[in-house]
């Protein structure tokens, strides 16, 4: 059977979302047959649903993309952002059958393969549309053939405990401390390969859910570097001397890792660091600030961020549910970038110390490149 005559067969397997609030949206299954529990969120990006999908930090959440037409160039395996899939669920409003050369799967295929459900045939800018009003809420996706009641699911859906206070980065980070191996020339796009610069400094990157690119592009600026588990002291950290230390992005809420904060605490000042998104509220949550949670969080590709050191405006790719409280920050501690949209921090530096982060993905993947140079400029916070 040929993947259009697959997306089409899928119609027949009825499936449907329960929201908490007792919202029910029906639809067909097109992933794994099974269900899940969920914090439901959207996703504005036109495309790059693999990056998505496969990016750690949607771990524990059901992400809805609002663009409706979804897997039309299907999967392979070079556009991959961590090991495997984490989100607990995928909703569409449209699948289709791949076509491109550099597919080597459908959707569904990689979906399937790894367990993760998925809801299709759903008016996902009518969810989206909810979220945006009532803010991010819990839900339970019936894809199985098991016999569930829309009433169990939206119990189900209520009785979840949902992901605030949960430590979701100690579920998708590594178990040991490894390499990260590029190899010395690497595809970029369409057959085209640059030569990696040689590796001056060593970076140890705490994985709290780090995605592939981030690696890909510490390793385009020069940088050896040597990921590590969320859970690694700082002690132990710096037995292998870095240059610089760099927290990572990853799931769910940053006051639930006090370990993450007191590592960054005791780093600080010792040597250069670097954060991105949840590393960036653990660096902030060290320096005395607090978080709290957005009404349904920033996940797309085109959120305006104003750069205050330079005035200029960058066009960001975000993932986040929480945010840096500006009030709670200590003098110490400096807002760098503020989103355009909602006033929300999207930087900050300590004042004396080499420490700088951001909320938003400087590496894209998927998203645009204008805030790459911050990788340059932890290179060359490094080599002062």
């Amino acid at each position: 059977m040929d993947d259009k005559s697959i997306w089409q067969a899928q119609r027949d397997k009825k499936a449907f979302l329960a929201l908490e609030d007792g919202t029910v949206f029906h639809g067909y299954s097109v992933g794994a047959a099974t269900d899940r529990v969920g914090e439901v969120v959207f996703n504005t990006g036109m495309s790059g649903y693999q990056e998505i999908i496969s990016d750690p930090s949607y771990a524990g959440q059901f992400v809805t993309m609002t663009y409706p037409e979804i897997g039309n160039y299907g999967v392979n395996s070079a556009d991959m952002e961590s090991r495997t899939l984490f989100l607990n669920g995928l909703i569409i409003h449209e699948g289709n059958e791949p076509s491109n050369f550099r597919s080597e799967d459908s959707l569904q295929g990689m979906l399937r393969k790894n367990g993760v459900p998925c809801l299709a045939g759903i008016d996902t800018r009518a969810l989206t549309v909810k979220l945006r009003s009532c803010g991010t809420l819990k839900g339970f996706m019936h894809c199985s053939a098991e016999d569930i009641s829309e009433k169990d699911g939206i119990a189900k859906a209520e009785e979840w405990c949902g992901l605030d206070g949960q430590d979701y980065a100690a579920k998708v980070t590594c178990e040991k401390a490894y390499d990260w191996d590029d190899f010395p020339e690497r595809t970029v796009s369409w057959g085209i390969t640059e030569k990696l610069p040689p590796a001056e400094f060593k970076v140890a990157a705490y994985d709290f859910g780090i995605k592939w690119n981030i690696l890909r592009s510490m390793r385009l600026c020069g940088m050896e570097v040597r990921v590590f588990p969320a859970k690694t002291p700082a002690a132990e950290l710096l037995k292998w001397k870095p240059d610089g230390v760099f927290f990572s992005n990853g799931p769910a809420d940053p006051a639930a890792l006090p370990y993450a904060a007191k590592a960054a605490a005791e780093l600080i000042g010792k040597v250069p660091i670097m954060g991105i998104c949840l590393g960036h509220q653990i660096l902030g949550i060290a320096c005395g600030g607090k978080t709290y949670r957005l009404k349904f969080g920033h996940h797309g590709c085109n959120h305006p961020v104003k750069n205050l050191l330079t005035g200029s405006v960058e066009i960001t790719s975000q993932n986040h549910n929480f945010a840096i409280d500006e009030k709670s920050l200590p003098k110490t501690v400096e807002v760098t970038h503020l989103n355009l949209n909602d006033h929300t921090v999207e930087g900050l530096r300590h004042r004396t110390e080499p420490m700088f982060c951001v909320q938003y993905h400087p590496e894209a993947a998927p998203g645009p490149h204008d805030p790459f140079y911050l990788f340059r400029q932890f290179r060359e916070l490094m080599s002062r």
